[in-house]
């Protein structure tokens, strides 16, 4: 059972990480679905906009409370952030409330902090709330990708990324429905690692796909941390974790600095690509988000 002062700080790094996952994911699907399916493109509008509104409640509640080394991460937001929606947003025409990233540039950690019943009440609220809409916007990812496989749907988006967008939502509803009890997921380290490794892999076959041929160098690069992170998946099964550990670690570190040097390189248009800025730092965020959680882990 978490403490009351657990309980607040778990659940508002976790919604301030993965509510704007989850909004972007939105993003993402409601910038790359078809004019003639207008319906479905309004339905993920409306649900980022939800998102949106629950993570700038969030933010509101979570300065001063989270823990000094959540922001120093930049798994919640980067330097580059900002920039990515604003020129992303532009190139697309679709909505991103920047006033949210502005307010998370702001937020600071306070040791001596007060954790209150009221706040604790609070959090149990943006977490039941976002449990809900999360629910939705997993219903919704599934439809989609049922109507990709079966050609009623055209979506410029791989089918594999759609399914990418699932499980990151699934794991984010374990997180709910745990902190739902006052506890958090029971979790093995290796099934842990397995999942971000398998992120991290994805990410690379993604970032390769999306690359123009001419970027022989860079999709060269992308393709061998496919192939790193794949035998890390595999070794996962074996579960040495110390061993394991080390080598996530060495992998991840340098594949964030890749996707570092990719977000600079497409908001300067130095790459030739289809990676709008925005989902070159949304990679960006969770190799952060991952590498904090990999020096978290007590073997």
């Amino acid at each position: 059972m978490l403490s009351r002062k657990e309980f607040i700080q778990v659940s508002l790094e976790a919604n301030l990480f993965f509510q704007r996952i989850m909004k972007e994911h939105l993003f993402f699907i409601e910038t790359n679905l078809q004019p003639v399916d207008d319906g479905f493109i309004a339905e993920a509008n409306i649900l980022k906009k939800s998102f949106e509104d629950l993570l700038g409640e969030t933010v509101v509640f979570a300065n001063c409370a989270i823990r000094e080394n959540i922001l120093k991460s930049n798994e919640l937001v980067t330097s580059y952030t900002l920039n990515a929606e604003k020129i992303t947003s532009k190139l697309t025409g679709a909505s991103i409330n920047t006033n949210i990233t502005e307010a998370e540039y702001d937020l600071k950690a306070k040791p001596n902090f007060d954790y209150t019943e009221w706040l604790e009440t609070k959090i149990h609220d943006i977490n039941c709330r976002s449990l809900n809409l999360l629910e939705e916007v997993i219903e919704f990812k599934e439809k989609l990708l049922d109507l990709f496989l079966d050609c009623d749907i055209y979506v410029s988006l791989y089918p594999e990324m759609l399914g990418h967008l699932i499980a990151e939502a699934k794991l984010y509803y374990n997180i709910l429905k745990a902190l739902a009890k006052k506890t958090l997921p029971e979790m093995p380290v290796c099934d842990e690692l397995r999942f971000w490794n398998h992120v991290m892999e994805d990410h690379a076959e993604f970032i390769d796909g999306m690359l123009d041929p001419s970027e022989k160098d860079l999709k060269k690069k992308a393709e061998e941390f496919a192939k790193t992170f794949e035998k890390l998946v595999e070794e996962s099964i074996k579960c040495h974790e110390k061993d394991l550990v080390e080598k996530s670690k060495a992998a991840t570190e340098e594949i964030r600095d890749f996707k570092k040097s990719a977000t600079e390189g497409l908001l300067n248009c130095q790459i030739k690509s289809i990676i709008p800025p925005l989902l070159a730092d949304h990679v960006l965020r969770e190799a952060n988000h991952y590498l904090r959680i990999l020096k978290e882990i007590k073997i």
